[in-house]
């Protein structure tokens, strides 16, 4: 079965669309594009159907990703069972997404940079608010975290039975 990770932050135009497609290039370039699966989605949907933010945007193109299909929208309960990996940016979002979780979800919720414990940051900031270096300070964050995310989806494939 293929694993499919949903990367969720606030409005789902800064940080969880830059997770998503910093996740999503490095499951290509690893050849796992049929086997991992990735999405995102923010806890409000007070920027549904927007694009990401264009600072995002400018910022991941400098390094290479591609921000510009992605469309905000809100999580929804069927998102526990369409995703066995759930990635929260902050301690705030995995609160609300622990709250609505269905008891029958028994795939993984929690933070995303607890996939990088080596950098000590358990949260990923939001760059709304301030200048372009938050928007790198993001993506050297889910940079980080993605390599360590899909170390461990690959150690589960790799022990799937074939």
């Amino acid at each position: 079965m293929p694993s499919s990770v949903l990367f969720v932050c606030s409005g789902n135009i800064c940080r969880s669309p830059t997770a998503e497609a910093v996740f999503r290039a490095r499951v290509e370039r690893e050849g796992l594009g049929s086997l991992i699966k990735a999405d995102s989605a923010g806890t409000g949907d007070y920027h549904a159907g927007e694009p990401p933010d264009r600072r995002a945007i400018m910022s991941a193109q400098r390094r290479g990703y591609d921000l510009t299909p992605l469309r905000a929208r809100q999580v929804e309960p069927r998102d526990f069972q369409r995703f066995n990996w759930i990635m929260a940016m902050d301690r705030d979002h995995l609160r609300i997404l622990t709250a609505i979780k269905p008891a029958s979800f028994n795939g993984f919720l929690g933070l995303f940079m607890d996939f990088a414990p080596e950098l000590g940051v358990r949260e990923v900031p939001d760059p709304y608010f301030g200048g372009l270096d938050g928007f790198e300070r993001v993506l050297d964050l889910t940079e980080r975290a993605s390599a360590g995310l899909l170390a461990v989806l690959r150690t589960e494939i790799d022990r799937a039975p074939a």
